[in-house]
């Protein structure tokens, strides 16, 4: 059933066309993806379907009773409130009544002995048990501990930028709406959470539209994905990995196209030159169809944008960290860490939202100091050092003179390469090249701080949380950067795509300033992870089933089971091995693939099925034996 219809609508800034009369609809069981270039009007799309702005021209048309939920990219909130406030902060009955009852709880905390407060939360309290509205508060809390926040009542104000996206987030998850529009909503949070907020909006019942970079989450979640392009919006019903087939299969069909149009002006273009005068109707009529013809550029497709490798010498000592610690006033960040760097390392920063991955990297990049420890550095290392927080630029320079103010020209394998051609390379095409960069949208200005580290040629590159408001397109760019990229990297990042592309050494942060290192991508360390976690349990409940065999041979007849549950309580355990075994072939088999992202979806699927079964089967075991213990002591 469709609940809001987009027609014909278009937005621009200045001189620069967002969109362009483009028109969708959206039906309540879609789960849209919106991917294009940082800079196309991604966010602005988003902001004009929620009814925060209005377009240019055309029409959003949607019932009544349609209820939209919002994830800004970079939320504001209202100064002086708390975190369960802003969470609750809505035109939801239930929503004020909850925001009513903490603030009363709270005064009564105050002062005790205060009568009408305390009447007061007695009445919202059976307000509250009428409405159900501690579920939803319990959801709420739920929800922000997810997302790692745990202090309810702490002042908005104090929290980092990160905090109150997540704070954000768990508001609009919350909200009963028909229509969930997150900007960018994997920004700011660690792998874990990735994983728990894929599998939450996942189950939702609703339709959604989203902005992320994370290309797993556009391929589990999505059933369709929009393409902003060039001021135009194509539309494909299939996840990521479909998509890309479909794109490829449209630029094909366009480039034929552009073409046939490059040939036809070829021809014109004869004609005219062989000195044509507009004296008949005819003639007239075929030299406006050639100014009509060159005048219109039409669109521009996509070009395989290769990047050009500038490289320092490296020479063989690198980087060799020797016990370094940190501690920070609330805790141990980095414990007694040592390791020294390879060549052509590939290593990728993992750990819960504060647990030291940036003071980790910031200490190797030499930006922070250990506490303890030594980090020695080769005479020869140059680093890259690309942190979550943009260099400051100077923002009346034009993009072409920043990055020239750098280098003007860097040395690659296949010869010198300009600032320019680098520039258009990283997707800054001559005509916004010499656009002021205060004009740039948050993703162009993380794209051009990228490339001017890159212009650097660094022989180590340092990464801290990448894919922040990246693109795709960018992403895919620096990935085949780093393919060809002859030092070593370091990333920070929650990308699971991301790691599984680029490293093959995984350093987790364990707790207590604890890293451990696994060697891999990311989906090698979580089968090695899940193995270290179920372990000891599979071996406490093989324990006990082993303690119950010999009982079983002699006690079956005096069992009260049925033949049914006779025969599962015998064969349950024999089951569960199987499923674990079915499950383990699985994660061996996506430990050997690299580049067929189809197959490993389709094998990731597969395990997600087992993993179901497995989860079944252990709640049956367990109601099984409960059953068969209960009968012993009846006995």
């Amino acid at each position: 059933m469709n609940i809001l219809s987009i027609e014909k609508i278009s937005k621009s800034y200045s001189e620069k066309i967002l969109f362009d009369e483009i028109s969708l609809g959206i039906d309540d069981t879609d789960k849209i993806g919106l991917i294009g270039i940082n800079g196309t009007g991604k966010s602005t799309f988003l902001k004009v379907v929620a009814g925060i702005e209005k377009p240019d021209k055309g029409k959003i048309v949607k019932g009544n009773n349609v209820k939209v939920a919002y994830l800004f990219q970079s939320p504001e909130f209202e100064s002086g409130t708390t975190v369960l406030e802003q969470v609750f902060k809505g035109n939801s009955p239930v929503m004020q009544l909850i925001r009513a009852y903490e603030n009363a709880l709270q005064k009564m905390e105050i002062d005790t002995e205060d009568k009408d407060t305390e009447k007061r939360l007695m009445d919202l309290i059976h307000q509250m048990d009428v409405m159900d509205a501690w579920s939803v508060e319990t959801e709420a809390k739920a929800v922000l501990m997810k997302l790692g926040i745990s202090d309810f009542h702490a002042m908005v104000d104090k929290l980092s930028g990160g905090q109150r996206k997540r704070v954000a987030m768990a508001s609009v998850l919350i909200t009963p709406s028909d229509l969930l529009i997150l900007d960018e909503p994997t920004n700011h949070i660690d792998n874990d959470t990735v994983d728990w907020l894929e599998k939450y909006i996942g189950k939702r019942k609703g339709a959604l539209l989203m902005v992320t970079h994370d290309r797993y989450l556009l391929d589990r979640i999505s059933n369709k994905i929009i393409e902003l392009d060039g001021g135009n919006l194509y539309s494909y019903q299939a996840n990521y990995t479909k998509y890309l087939e479909m794109k490829l299969e449209r630029e094909a069909l366009a480039e034929s196209s552009e073409r046939k149009k490059q040939n036809l002006i070829r021809r014109e273009l004869a004609w005219i030159q062989r000195g044509a005068k507009a004296r008949s109707t005819k003639q007239k009529a075929r030299i406006d169809r050639f100014k009509e013809l060159t005048e219109n550029n039409g669109k521009t497709y996509d070009v395989e944008m290769e990047m050009g490798v500038g490289f320092s010498r490296l020479g063989r000592k690198i980087i060799e960290i020797e016990n370094i610690y940190k501690r920070f006033e609330c805790c141990e960040v980095v414990r007694n860490f040592s390791y020294i760097l390879l060549r052509d390392d590939r290593v990728g920063i993992i750990g819960p939202n504060g647990c030291g991955k940036s003071t980790l990297v910031k200490m190797i990049a030499g930006e922070l100091m250990p506490d303890k420890g030594i980090i020695d550095r080769g005479e020869t290392v140059k680093i890259g050092y690309f942190s979550q927080e943009n260099t400051e630029m100077d923002k009346s320079l034009r993009v072409i003179e920043y990055i020239r103010e750098i280098a003007e020209y860097i040395t690659t394998e296949s010869g010198m390469i300009s600032a320019s051609q680098m520039l258009e390379r990283f997707l800054f095409p001559p005509e916004v090249q010499w656009t002021p960069i205060s004009k740039l949208s948050g993703g162009e200005l993380r794209r051009l701080h990228l490339l001017g580290i890159l212009m650097k040629t660094p022989n180590i590159l340092i990464l801290d949380e990448p894919t922040n408001d990246l693109d795709i397109q960018t992403l895919t760019i620096l990935e085949s950067y780093l393919d060809e990229f002859q030092g070593a990297v370091i990333a920070v990042s929650h990308d699971r795509y991301f790691l599984d592309r680029v490293v093959d050494k995984i350093f987790s942060f364990e707790g207590n300033g604890s890293i451990k290192q696994y060697n891999g991508n990311y989906s090698d360390y979580l089968s090695v992870a899940l193995e270290s976690y179920t372990a000891p349990r599979n071996d406490e409940r093989r324990k006990n089933a082993d303690k119950n065999d010999d009982k079983k041979e002699e006690n079956k007849i005096k069992l009260k089971f049925t033949y049914k549950e006779q025969k599962e309580f015998d064969e349950i355990d024999d089951k569960i091995a199987l499923i674990e075994e079915n499950i383990s072939k699985l994660e061996s088999e996506m430990s050997t693939i690299k580049s067929d992202f189809e197959k490993l979806q389709k094998l990731v699927k597969e395990k997600e099925k087992f993993e179901k079964m497995l989860e079944d089967a252990i709640e049956r075991w367990t109601v099984l034996h409960e059953m068969n213990e209960e009968m012993e002591r009846n006995k």
